[in-house]
């Protein structure tokens, strides 16, 4: 039996799995997201610094509106953004180690998600998460996956290696700052959360739980948005 043929009959099952996550977060957005205790840490300067620039983002909220008919299928749990806020402080940690923030990729529009290695959800996204900017990545869009395991990057860096993510950058939060700003926000309440934010770092859409990021669905909701951004 070719090598290629096995492959092709383990990702199916992978994929169908995802599919049926995120039809059931479609029916109930985040209820198969997995529940994660909040920790004192991060972000807490930089909630403070993003008021600012909150009145700029809520004029977006008619336009972000607009994303609500392009969510559909296996992406059907992502709302737009209400009142779209400023997320472009959120501070984590580079591929490289250093401090950044979401600032940093100002003028392109980003899927950000946050994952654990814990998260059983998380870990079957993760192909698809990264089959999607192997595809779609660019000068305009880009996926920012964001790990909070606690401790250092050995374990979350094993577990990419191990399957096969390749075009993924690894960024890193171990204080789960980012997961606890976001739940201050009323944005996150479990893992995966996954955000679309604008070119001006602003979050115009959200959802809790897993989805088929790299099928027909996702890409039509991630045209609709780059094009907000033009």
């Amino acid at each position: 039996m070719a090598a290629g043929n096995q492959n092709d009959r383990a990702e199916k099952p992978r994929s169908g799995r995802i599919v049926l996550l995120a039809g059931l977060a479609g029916l109930i957005a985040g209820a198969v997201a997995v529940y994660v205790m909040e920790r004192s840490s991060g972000n807490v300067a930089a909630s403070i610094e993003d008021r600012a620039d909150d009145g700029q983002c809520a004029i977006k909220a008619a336009v972000a509106k607009s994303l609500d008919a392009a969510a559909t299928g296996s992406v059907a749990a992502m709302r737009a953004a209400e009142t779209p806020l400023s997320v472009q402080n959120l501070s984590f940690n580079g591929p490289d180690g250093a401090k950044m923030t979401l600032a940093d990729f100002k003028g392109k529009t980003l899927l950000v998600n946050l994952w654990a290695t814990w998260c059983a959800p998380c870990r079957e996204e993760m192909p698809a998460l990264d089959k999607l900017q192997a595809e779609e990545g660019g000068d305009d869009f880009q996926v920012v996956a964001i790990n909070i395991d606690t401790g250092d990057d050995t374990k979350p860096k094993a577990f990419l290696s191990e399957i096969g993510v390749h075009s993924l950058q690894i960024y890193r939060d171990p204080t789960m700052g980012v997961f606890n700003e976001l739940k201050k926000k009323n944005l996150a309440f479990g893992l995966p959360v996954t955000m679309i934010v604008d070119k001006d770092g602003c979050q115009i859409a959200a959802m809790n739980g897993p989805a088929d990021w790299a099928g027909e669905d996702a890409k039509k909701l991630i045209d609709a948005a780059r094009a907000m951004s033009q």
